[in-house]
């Protein structure tokens, strides 16, 4: 039995023909992996043009009035400033349980110096500002230095923030008459300003403000490419010469100011300072993350993106509204969501597997 001889090709015409095999042109499907791999935000927006578009369709110029659309705006800017710090200790790959109760103490602190302690109210907003920052070193000590998981530090200062918060006020609500007549600062956020019709808060304006300075600083500073770096692989960046604990603490300290704004920010959204209020501010803030493509692994995501993805959930929660549906359809609509948003993370982290 004979074998038919191989047609005898130069040698370079058989790697040419062995390297166009291996690189051939990629389908639609590993293209778009590739392209939310590099713009992550790209599926949130996506998602948030979609939703407004079927809105839009189903409710008309009920949906589209500027009145509908900024008060989107103004239902998400607390969620959303919280959400900002939440994502920055997102991309370190970590997690943090307490920034709800952070807001509401800080929010507390500044209404209790004002009243308690007669204190002027741009006096007292420093101190409740500073109040955030602490507790944000806190637990960024704690997991930078002890070396303790971010999930059980943060539960544990959730927890003591949140008894100390109803320890200090007593459990009493500050009411929105007291502060307009003694201290108007503190509901500053909630003051508007009016453009062609539409009417935005200062609260509103301090959170796009905020969302477009973080996304500067992450991406054009070095600090910002540090903590990519330390979400990305915390171990590689130490041995690239970056200071692993410092970029955290900072982070964590970052996290507790901004809480604390969105804490000054609350008071001007509800006119009071209540105790009892943004309870829910921690998983709310972790919902707008995911959905906005900040990846729970760390190193990946835009700030951008949760912006489109606070901005999803206050679509779907006033569309849903408008159209009369009950309520709990908006929390399975956001759950569906939540999952699909991690099963695409998942999928486009292959790319780099």
């Amino acid at each position: 039995m004979t074998n038919e001889a191989e047609p005898d090709l130069p040698a370079t015409t058989r790697n040419d023909a062995v390297a166009n095999f291996d690189t051939g042109p990629a389908g639609f499907v590993s293209r778009l992996q590739h392209a939310l791999h590099g713009t992550p935000s790209l599926v949130p927006l996506i998602v948030l043009v979609l939703s407004i578009a079927v809105f839009g369709a189903l409710l008309g110029g009920k949906f589209f009035s500027s009145f509908a659309l900024t008060l989107i705006l103004q239902q998400v800017a607390i969620v959303g400033i919280v959400g900002a710090a939440q994502s920055l200790v997102i991309l370190t790959a970590g997690i943090d349980l307490s920034v709800g109760a952070i807001m509401v103490l800080s929010s507390v602190v500044m209404g209790q110096f004002t009243f308690r302690y007669g204190m002027p109210p741009a006096v007292a907003i420093g101190f409740g500002l500073a109040c955030g920052a602490l507790v944000g070193f806190v637990n960024g000590w704690l997991i930078a230095k002890v070396k303790l998981p971010p999930f059980i530090v943060t539960l544990g200062v959730w927890q003591i923030a949140l008894a100390t918060n109803f320890l200090y006020s007593g459990n009493e609500t500050i009411r929105s008459q007291e502060i307009e007549t003694q201290a108007p600062l503190l509901q500053f956020f909630g003051e508007s300003v009016s453009f062609g019709g539409a009417v935005f808060t200062y609260g509103v304006i301090f959170f796009v403000l905020l969302v477009v300075l973080l996304a500067y600083v992450l991406r054009h500073t070095a600090w910002g490419r540090h903590v990519y770096a330390v979400g990305d692989d915390l171990e590689a960046a130490e041995l690239s010469g970056v200071n692993t604990k410092r970029v955290l603490i900072s982070v964590y300290v970052l996290s507790g100011l901004i809480c604390a704004f969105a804490g000054w920010a609350l008071i001007g959204r509800i006119g009071s300072v209540s105790p009892t209020s943004g309870q829910s501010a921690n998983i709310e803030s972790i919902t707008a993350v995911v959905i906005g493509g900040i990846s729970l692994f760390g190193g990946r995501g835009s700030i951008l993106g949760m912006l489109f993805g606070a901005l999803i959930v206050g679509v779907f929660s006033l569309g849903l509204r408008l159209m009369g549906a009950d309520a709990q359809w908006t929390y399975l609509l956001i759950g569906a969501l939540i999952i699909a948003a991690v099963a695409v993370d998942q999928w486009i982290r292959k790319v780099s597997a």
